[in-house]
């Protein structure tokens, strides 16, 4: 099965299973620490979340394929948000099982050079946020986390449907900052 195809059959299954789920984390839970090859506008590096805490909160958000049309559309909406994030301080990461070569392309093309997608084809981050597809465990499920510095998750988000994913996390870091800003 191609992937459009399988992102087609996945989306319409997950939509009419569970159009909006619980994410694999809960809030408050301190996200796992992770090193992962990445790509940012076609550039290899190794990406590393305590690093990109070290410099702000970090929204990280699973996805189950590159170049399927829902990850495209999601990956280009996080593109077009890029200076929303960077304004907050924020760093986007998307990861998916795809190998570093197929993220490199994805990097360039869907995610527009704006910001970074790592590779798990071993599935170690997927396992460790316990974001696998339930109905196709080779997958990534689509799943959005904002982590603060602290590493604690303050937001998270699972649905197949990739339209609320940039407009949720952006809202969810607003009300962090509005939060930080008080104390």
């Amino acid at each position: 099965m191609n992937k459009i195809m399988w992102a087609a059959a996945a989306l319409a299954t997950g939509l009419a299973m569970t159009p909006v789920a619980q994410a694999a984390l809960d809030i408050g839970e301190k996200a796992p620490d992770f090193t992962a090859p990445a790509a940012l506008a076609g550039q290899k590096y190794d990406f590393s979340l305590s690093q990109s805490l070290a410099k702000g909160p970090v929204v990280l958000y699973f996805f189950p394929a590159a170049f399927t049309a829902g990850c495209s559309a999601e990956a280009h909406e996080f593109a077009e948000a890029t200076d929303k994030f960077a304004a907050l301080g924020a760093t986007v990461i998307g990861v998916s099982t795809d190998d570093i070569e197929t993220q490199v392309k994805f990097s360039t093309q869907a995610c527009q050079g704006k910001f970074a997608v790592a590779s798990d084809a071993n599935k170690t981050v997927i396992k460790s946020y316990d974001a696998a597809m339930m109905i196709m465990p080779d997958y990534a499920n689509r799943v959005s986390y904002v982590i603060t510095p602290d590493r604690s998750i303050i937001y998270s988000y699972q649905s197949l449907n990739p339209a609320k994913h940039v407009t949720n996390t952006l809202a969810a870091l607003r009300d962090w900052e509005k939060k930080t800003q008080k104390k």
